[in-house]
């Protein structure tokens, strides 16, 4: 593995590795630290106490992030009748059933698919396309849903998904560095509290392990979780 480069290492210096940061202080440094010529993306991550292999143990939620990610997403609405016209009308960038056939075809230029109930089963067949790529609609994740102006309108927002992976931890983004530190400390907070929330029954002990904040190419700068236990 290829050693760091002195801007990393410079990133590194400003940071107390042995310490846990609350939000404020965290999102600070984070912005400190990155030095890419880009608008780096902040992401977290998160390592819980939970067993991914049991169903019941399973954390995936969403949660609209105040400020949004600071990215542009693409929604693509699968729907007929006047669900098309309310789709575009909450700034859905694509709409309607015969983008069916254009994804079997081999078109997949958008982020987020959202559906209506009804053409649910219309959809079954694209699950091996859409699956894999996370785009496959779910009424747990907001993405299957009659009120199609709504649910256009809260990804638009800065609705973003999450799902524990099989080793335990969560990640997300949660806007940019080019944020201010109290948007980017307000959207961390709302995701935080939504992992919270989203605890299992089943888990048991020591829910939240760890939490790591970090841009693009900075370091990681580790979150105070003792408020939330």
């Amino acid at each position: 593995m290829p050693a760091h480069g002195k801007k990393f290492r410079e990133a590194v210096g400003r940071l107390d590795r042995a310490r846990e940061y609350p939000i404020g202080e965290a999102v600070k440094l984070v912005k400190q630290a990155a030095y890419a010529k880009f608008n780096e993306t902040v992401d977290v991550a998160v390592r819980l106490g939970v067993d991914p292999r049991h169903a019941d143990q399973v954390v995936r939620g969403t949660v609209v992030l105040p400020h949004g990610t600071g990215k542009s997403v693409r929604v693509l609405v699968i729907a007929q009748g006047d669900k098309v016209k309310d789709a575009l009308e909450a700034g859905a960038d694509f709409a309607g059933t015969e983008y069916i056939q254009k994804v079997k075809d081999g078109w997949l230029d958008c982020d987020v698919i959202v559906a209506t109930p009804d053409v649910m089963g219309q959809l079954a067949p694209l699950g091996r396309i859409l699956g894999p790529r996370g785009l496959m609609p779910n009424p747990k994740a907001g993405t299957v849903a009659m009120d199609i102006g709504k649910a256009v309108r809260e990804i638009k927002a800065g609705k973003i998904e999450y799902r524990v992976d099989k080793t335990g931890n969560v990640h997300a983004p949660i806007g940019k560095v080019s944020f201010s530190e109290q948007q980017l400390a307000e959207n961390l907070q709302s995701f935080m509290d939504s992992i919270v929330r989203a605890k299992p029954a089943a888990a048991k002990g020591h829910y939240l392990r760890s939490a790591t904040v970090s841009s693009t190419m900075g370091p990681g700068v580790r979150l105070d979780t003792a408020v939330y236990r």
